[in-house]
């Protein structure tokens, strides 16, 4: 039995739609010069009538189509989201019908940003207890759906999109050993980020209107602080784990959700602007979806080559954090 799990086959997704700096100036107060300073955000891609499934299915189909796989071959699927289509029936069941198929386990997983590399964590234990099994990873999000537009201070800052991978228990050529994960969270932090509306704590009520509480609420110095020192620590963790520096590190991708974080969590970890991956600038924070689109886009231009290790580092609402390290297996 291998002691390890492989990415085999990645793929992301976002809708067409483009919400530019420009079009929120004239939806909110603000500016794109007081957005771009402040998170490095240029735009963003948001859903028209796409739900998250559908999001879902396009990055799974892109992972699927990589990985040359069928998707009668795949053995479990595992959704990473907090926006999903409904509470039930939960989403990565739909996606499994949009899929075409029928009987294998499905479950959703709510992690926030953190979700994926919780989703990441529990498909490389399925594969490492059932060699045979093939995982499909997806983090979707649209989170254009819990975003108030009249708080400028949190409308500025997300956009919807999908990432997907294919976790086996079999290495192929061309695949991403999952050398190490590790994951920790703090439920006494989760109020400074939250989104309590729809909840049993906040239930729906005939007749009662929405408040600000359905959507994002954050205290964005607060969590700024939290997110750099967590994610620093835990990079720090699974290095030294793994007996490896920051300098045996050739890619870092870390959550997108605003260049000053990014910035400093690089200054923390010592590691040159030139080996972190970056793409807030385009599609802004996308909670769950963040690090796959960017570790699918990333892979896609070919900025991964034979040897490399790749650190992936994540912080969201609960507070949850998380960190891997990947090997890539030509």
């Amino acid at each position: 039995m291998s002691n390890f799990a492989y990415i085999v086959g990645v793929g992301h997704f976002v809708p067409d739609k483009i919400l530019t700096n420009q079009d929120l100036e004239q939806m909110v107060d603000t500016s794109d010069e007081w957005i771009t300073t402040r998170t490095g955000i240029k735009k963003r891609h948001v859903v028209q009538d796409e739900t998250c499934s559908d999001l879902a299915l396009k990055a799974s189909q892109q992972a699927l189509q990589q990985a040359k796989m069928d998707p009668a071959e795949l053995t479990h699927i595992i959704l990473a989201t907090f926006t999903p289509d409904a509470y039930v029936p939960n989403g990565s069941t739909v996606l499994q019908t949009k899929l075409g198929l029928n009987q294998i386990p499905c479950f959703d997983i709510n992690a926030a940003c953190t979700g994926f590399l919780y989703a990441l964590e529990l498909a490389r234990n399925i594969c490492l207890v059932n060699p045979k099994a093939q995982v499909l990873v997806v983090a979707s999000e649209v989170l254009t759906s819990r975003v108030n537009f009249q708080d400028r201070s949190t409308c500025v800052l997300f956009g919807d999109a999908a990432g997907a991978v294919i976790v086996s228990g079999q290495k192929r050529e061309n695949s991403f050993q999952i050398t190490d994960v590790c994951l920790k969270a703090d439920g006494s932090l989760g109020p400074l980020l939250s989104v309590i509306g729809g909840g049993s704590s906040h239930p729906p009520r005939l007749g009662l209107s929405i408040d600000e509480k359905y959507f994002v609420q954050m205290q964005g110095q607060e969590v700024f602080k939290h997110a750099v020192r967590s994610m620093a620590s835990i990079c720090e963790e699974i290095l030294s784990k793994n007996n490896l520096s920051s300098q045996d590190i050739n890619l870092f991708i870390p959550h997108q959700a605003n260049i000053r974080i990014i910035e400093a969590l690089a200054k923390k970890l010592k590691l040159p602007l030139s080996n972190v991956y970056v793409n807030v600038q385009d599609y802004g924070n996308t909670s769950a979806a963040s690090i796959p689109l960017a570790f699918s886009e990333a892979y896609q231009k070919g900025k991964i080559s034979s040897g490399d290790k790749v650190l992936l580092v994540a912080f969201g609402g609960g507070f949850t954090w998380g960190a891997s390290v990947l090997d890539f297996i030509e």
